[in-house]
Formats: structure tokens, sequence, C-alpha cells
């Protein structure tokens, strides 16, 4: 049976996949006072960055529309999976449940499941690049789906923020705490709920001690390790990802490691200098 994955952008895709048929991504509106733009191919990360940066205000997304989802769905595929933004920081999901609905209402031959990541970034990566391998190993769309959501369940998402600005901004840490976590270097280690909600695990002195406490959370966690992928963004800061990558593999081993730099929404909720882990 012939399928597509659709995501929206804030899910990385190593670049072979942005070239593969299979896979499209309908891109979010990104704005940054009066700089807006979208989240495509054209994303220019040191551009949105230096905006961050230097506005007051806080950057803020906008959810495709239920019609860019539903244009998305028009292909000769018939199992079509959609991998969407948690639905607990984006409206993204309800947007793609929409266009599910619009398109099924001109054409009931297709299979759409739409899937809440309850995660962001590579969190979403796991999931799209999972339904394209077992689709590839000819599974029914019901196993399909059923593998997705079990896959979902356990997976971890882990990141740490070397720059707090887009917190303080949007309200989520007053700016004393902000003055305070700067001024001592302190680095919040934060994890993904089950339900798709953020908390803090932990917090480490300096970026290193953060990015090891990460780490530390990662293996403790992680189950059937050699049967999973390890998926790390970093906002331009690839020697970080690295380093991650040898404080986990150092520990457990893994099937295999994921290296990719954040696009236009991951950049914007992780900011210059955060790294994202999913396993």
């Amino acid at each position: 049976m012939s399928y597509k994955i659709v995501v929206d952008s804030c899910c990385e895709l190593p670049e072979k996949y942005k070239k593969d048929p299979h896979f499209e991504i309908v891109p979010l509106g990104l704005e940054v006072g009066d700089y807006r733009i979208m989240d495509d191919e054209h994303f220019n990360q040191k551009e949105f960055l230096e905006q961050v940066a230097s506005c007051p205000q806080c950057p803020r997304s906008s959810c495709p529309s239920p019609e860019s989802y539903r244009q998305a769905f028009e292909s000769e595929a018939e199992h079509i999976y959609v991998v969407t933004l948690s639905g607990n920081l984006s409206g993204s999901y309800n947007s793609a449940m929409v266009g599910r609905q619009m398109y099924l209402e001109e054409d009931e031959s297709k299979q759409i499941y739409v899937m809440d990541s309850c995660s962001a970034s590579c969190g979403e990566t796991q999931l799209a690049l999972l339904a394209a391998s077992l689709e590839e190993q000819g599974l029914s769309f019901e196993e399909v789906v059923s593998r997705l959501e079990a896959f979902r369940s356990e997976m971890n998402t882990y990141f740490v923020l070397d720059n707090l600005e887009t917190l303080r901004k949007n309200g989520r840490l007053s700016g004393i705490k902000a003055l305070v976590a700067s001024t001592l270097s302190i680095k919040p280690v934060m994890a993904g709920t089950m339900d798709g909600r953020i908390e803090q695990i932990g917090q480490g002195i300096g970026i290193r001690k953060g990015l090891q406490k990460m780490a530390d959370a990662v293996v403790r966690n992680v189950a059937r390790p050699e049967e999973k992928t390890l998926m790390i963004t970093h906002c331009n800061c690839p020697e970080r990802a690295e380093s991650v990558k040898r404080m986990v593999i150092s520990k457990v081993s893994v099937k295999d490691v994921v290296i990719m730099d954040t696009a236009g929404v991951s950049s914007m909720y992780a900011n210059d200098g955060g790294v994202i882990v999913t396993i």
C-alpha cells in the first residue's frame, strides 16, 4: 500500500527524508515583533536568532491552517500518517484534525491517522521515521497506528536551555529568577510529560553540568536502548550535541544516533545554545 508522512515544521527531518516523496512538511508561521516569516526551507536560523535576541517581545508561532493540512492529504497515498507538535504547545494537532475531517468529507477512500506527538522537534522525528519504517515492512495501517502509540507511550523527551530569555519573555520565568539563573549560570534540565507538558527535573551549574544531568536522565529512564535511536537536535551548538552523544553512549548501547540542527519552531523554543534529546 502507498503511504505518506505529513509533519508540521517543528519536526526536524534528516536531509535525505526532506527529498523523499513519502514526506511532506507543513510549515508554521513565526513572529518576532514586526518580523514575520514561514518556517519553511527558506528559514535562516542566524537571522531569526538575531531577531529574537534584539526584540523585547516574546517570539510566537502560528499553527498551520486546516486547509494547509487538507492540501497535504491530496496525494496518491492510501495510508497517511500525520505527526504534530504537542497539543499543549500549539494548535497544530487540532488544525490537522479539522483538515482530516475536511478531506474525508470529499474522499473517504483514504485512511488518515493524526498523532499528537506529546513532544516536539526530534520527538516528532522519532514517530515520523518509525511510521515510514513500519510501512516499508508491510504492516497494516491499524498495526502501524498501534505500534506508533506504543512507542509514544515510552518515548522520553529532554532539553537543556542555555538562554532563558524566551522563558522570561513568555512569563514562564520571572525576571528575578532569570537574572539569578543567568548570574549563577544555572541551566534547567527539562522533560516532557506523558501528556505533552513540560516540567523541570533538575538543574546544573554551567552548561556542561546541565547537559550531563540530562544525559544521566536519558540513561536512567530508557528501556531497551539497544532497540532505539538516540536523536539529538541542537540550536546552533553542534559541539554540545556531540558531547551529549558521548555522555550517553559511554553508558548504554543504542541502535543508532541522529544529530540535527533545529529548524524554526524548535529554534524558537530552544533558543541559541539549547539541546533537545529524545529516545
